[in-house]
């Protein structure tokens, strides 16, 4: 039995983790990126600055939508779910690349907060008619 921490389902606190991770992970890396750039020599500078710039970006949206599956607010999960479905391919690309320390907890990380997010009680959280709406947080 999945057990609930204030009226919130556990599966929707261990996607808000994933998703937390993911975007901290992305937010760091752009700003990796954006510091090498800086005070190195990139081969191509315009290139190196829009992906630093795309790797904040999407660490600070993922970190939005960790905080949207925590408050179980509905427009959360679309964006969470259509997140994993894109990570699957690049994980999938770096184990083919022969890049496993990175492919592998991709992967693992995508299907965790997959399952978590379509998970029955996420779902009911989410969508179902007497669960949290938009604006409101998760209920006690």
């Amino acid at each position: 039995m999945i057990s609930h921490t204030a009226g919130r389902p556990a599966t929707l606190a261990v996607a808000a983790a994933v998703l937390t991770v993911e975007g901290v992970f992305a937010l760091v890396l752009g700003g990796y990126v954006g510091v090498e750039t800086l005070i190195g020599r990139p081969a191509d500078l315009t290139s190196a600055l829009i992906v630093a710039a795309f790797g904040v970006l999407l660490g600070l949206a993922l970190l939005w939508v960790a905080w949207g599956v925590w408050q179980a607010l509905r427009w959360s999960r679309g964006p969470g779910v259509v997140t994993q479905i894109f990570i699957v391919p690049v994980a999938i690309s770096l184990i083919g690349a022969g890049q496993h320390i990175y492919g592998w907890p991709l992967v693992v990380l995508a299907v965790v907060a997959l399952v978590a997010l379509l998970a029955p009680p996420s779902t009911q959280a989410l969508m179902g008619e007497d669960g949290p709406q938009d604006s409101e947080g998760p209920r006690d």
